[in-house]
């Protein structure tokens, strides 16, 4: 059995590239869908998001400095090329958050239809990146560490620290907003819950 799963082709270097592009493409939309709806996701988006209510500074500007950090955990746990995956894909999420806005004006959009729909986007996106050994940084790579050290599944780690980024922006966004906040949280991680399974899908 170990043979066989060894045997199986890995993804090439193009098909890598295609999956990077494509998935933060999808989440960096969800952005503009948030934005949009005035609301929140977890994680460090969630925070950059917090952030960029807060000050008015770009997201994409927010969200790559954040990240930076959590590039030294990448390193020491998930090796050197889950490093320059996911610095590739935190630059390019910064980047098409930034370009959609060019090409594309939402005008009235329901919070709860542009939250969960954002999400939807969000765990598509995340499941792409996963399955080629990338991630957006901040707590996907812990949550990601943790399921490949511990077994403790990513879903879980990532609703967790999710609803702990949510419940700390009560002081910025009203309670009906942060209610279909905790919403999509809940969509997108029972996403990764039902679908980031590695014991069922080879990459």
């Amino acid at each position: 059995m170990q043979d066989e799963a060894q045997s199986k082709p890995k993804h090439s270097h193009l098909e890598d590239a295609m999956a990077m592009v494509i998935g933060t493409f999808l989440i960096s939309f969800a952005m503009l869908l948030m934005q949009q709806a005035h609301t929140l996701t977890g994680g460090t988006a969630g925070f950059a998001l917090l952030v960029h209510y807060a000050t008015g500074i770009k997201f994409g500007v927010i969200f790559f400095l954040i990240n930076i950090p959590f590039y030294y955990l990448a390193y020491k746990r998930l090796g050197m090329q889950m490093v320059i995956k996911t610095i590739i894909a935190v630059g390019l999420l910064s980047v098409l958050t930034e370009l959609h806005p060019h090409f594309i004006h939402l005008d009235g959009i329901t919070p709860v239809y542009g939250t969960v729909l954002a999400n939807l986007l969000i765990g598509i996106g995340f499941l792409i990146l996963f399955r080629h050994r990338s991630s957006l940084g901040g707590f996907n790579l812990l949550a990601l560490y943790l399921q490949e050290r511990y077994g403790i599944s990513a879903g879980k780690v990532q609703m967790g620290l999710d609803i702990s980024v949510l419940l700390a922006s009560t002081m910025f966004i009203s309670v009906p907003l942060l209610v279909i906040s905790i919403l999509g949280a809940v969509v997108l991680n029972l996403i990764l819950m039902i679908n980031h399974r590695p014991d069922r899908y080879v990459v």
